[in-house]
């Protein structure tokens, strides 16, 4: 199978020589056992510090309750406006708490925001019982959900994130679960913005500083226990931009508040997302034979954008690979192609170029014709 190669450049270059690389400083030195900052668009790790070291995540580990709790309101299988039971288990559970009570009725939508915004593990378990039967059954679900993910770093004993030592995740796994519950579930995103939330008379505060501090931030969850440490999944939006920032077992509240804070400061000042190519449009006209149409429009299917760090974009160079022969029928959306992007010539990622038309066969003459370029190629 042969490949054509076509060489682009996406921004024009000096007719000589490069401008130096621009300066920009080393990331901060945060104090925590690890953390991760991701762009939410791209999907980039932009730094890090023990992205794939094993950790306690706490109550972190409710971003992938949420995450089944959402996609099981999505496919109708809970309303929430629902009333669930509570059972004794989520009623009597250990740690912080949203206060249900056996025989008081409480809907989905009130568990959701005792759990989100007041981190309750009794409203915690109590969705997980709903969804899952049983806590126990619930946390399988959760481990192919992770699977499904591949969060390779991931297992979960439990909804709540209550310590054992099969209970276990990583700061990459935890970023990449968060933007997943961003893209995935818009509609619910709001609820991490919360500041407080008022149930059975009991008004209780979310424990994100930075939702007051800074008014970008709009999520997204906290964790703590002894042996975790404070921890926090922060995320902010400067429009056109969003980062996410995983920081995992600093020494107080306000350590896990200021340290995402420097992290996504970080983040914003000195890189940007530059935009290479947009949805819908052509990246290059392949070759096509015993087709109707003798090349194919190719491109990608929503836009395409890469993270580098500020005044790089300039310096961004493509190459595009088309596999060859390309035989018709070739159906819209059909990966026909890979375009690998570079940065003063280090790999920064491969990406499928893929049919943005539909090509249909074409006539007989047309095929015979093909076949011999072919027999000959």
């Amino acid at each position: 199978m042969r490949i054509l190669a076509a060489a682009f450049l996406f921004f024009a270059a000096p007719a000589f020589a490069q401008s130096p690389a621009p300066l920009i400083p080393s990331p901060p030195a945060l104090a925590a056992k690890a953390w991760v900052l991701l762009d939410w668009q791209t999907r980039q790790v932009l730094v890090s510090r023990g992205p794939d070291e094993r950790v306690e995540p706490a109550s972190l580990t409710k971003l992938m309750t949420a995450y089944l709790v959402f996609d099981a309101i999505k496919q109708k299988r809970l309303t929430t406006d629902q009333t669930v039971p509570v059972s004794e288990r989520a009623w009597k559970a250990d740690g912080s708490r949203m206060f249900i009570e056996p025989r008081k009725p409480v809907t989905v939508d009130e568990l959701l925001k005792g759990m989100v915004v007041q981190s309750g593990n009794d409203a915690t378990i109590a969705l997980a019982e709903a969804v899952g039967g049983s806590e126990e059954a619930f946390a399988e679900m959760m481990n192919k959900q992770a699977a499904r993910m591949g969060l390779k770093g991931s297992h979960f004993v439990n909804a709540t994130g209550l310590p054992n030592p099969q209970h276990y995740s990583t700061a990459l796994d935890l970023a990449v679960l968060a933007a997943n519950v961003i893209r995935d579930f818009p509609e619910f995103f709001p609820l991490y913005s919360m500041r407080e939330y008022r149930y059975n008379n009991i008004t209780q505060y979310n424990r994100n500083r930075l939702l007051a501090s800074d008014p970008t931030v709009d999520g997204m969850k906290t964790g703590f226990h002894e042996s975790a440490g404070y921890c926090l999944v922060a995320t902010a939006s400067r429009p056109p931009r969003r980062l996410l920032s995983v920081v995992l077992g600093t020494a107080s509240d306000a350590a896990r508040a200021q340290e995402s804070q420097k992290l996504l400061n970080y983040g914003f000042q000195f890189y940007d997302t530059v935009r290479l190519y947009a949805k819908g449009q052509a990246v290059a006209a392949i070759p096509v034979f015993k087709g109707a149409n003798n090349e194919l429009k190719a491109g990608f299917n929503e836009d395409l954008a890469l993270t580098v760090p500020r005044g790089m974009g300039e310096r961004l160079k493509a190459t595009m690979e088309s596999t060859q022969p390309l035989v018709a029928p070739i159906a819209p959306g059909q990966r026909v192609g890979t375009l690998r992007v570079t940065l003063d010539d280090k790999p920064l990622g491969d990406f499928p170029v893929l049919a943005l038309e539909a090509i249909g066969v074409a006539n007989i003459f047309g095929r015979t014709w093909d076949s011999l370029r072919l027999w000959f190629k």
